[in-house]
């Protein structure tokens, strides 16, 4: 799916930006990693839901460090905190 129309990334290309040795840990150091940075911003949203759902999905349950760390230990509040991914028409 192309998360952001204005540098024509996809999910996969962000997703893959996530693996290197850098680890971005925000939207616009996920771009840096790209090679781009956002113009209009429509994307930003998706994409640190992404990076989100990649944290979680990464995380080590029980990781003092992890931000979601609550998700993972029962909290529901925080697990309903979590950004929920929706394609763009």
């Amino acid at each position: 799916m192309i998360v952001c129309s204005c540098n024509v990334l996809s999910d996969k290309q962000i997703l893959a930006a996530l693996q290197l040795g850098a680890r971005p840990r925000g939207a616009r150091q996920v771009y840096r990693c790209l090679g781009c940075a956002p113009r209009c911003g429509r994307c930003l949203e998706t994409v640190r839901a992404l990076l989100a759902q990649a944290h979680l999905d990464n995380c080590k349950v029980g990781c003092g460090a992890c931000p979601a760390a609550d998700a993972h230990h029962g909290d529901d509040q925080a697990a309903r905190d979590v950004p929920v991914l929706a394609a763009a028409e």
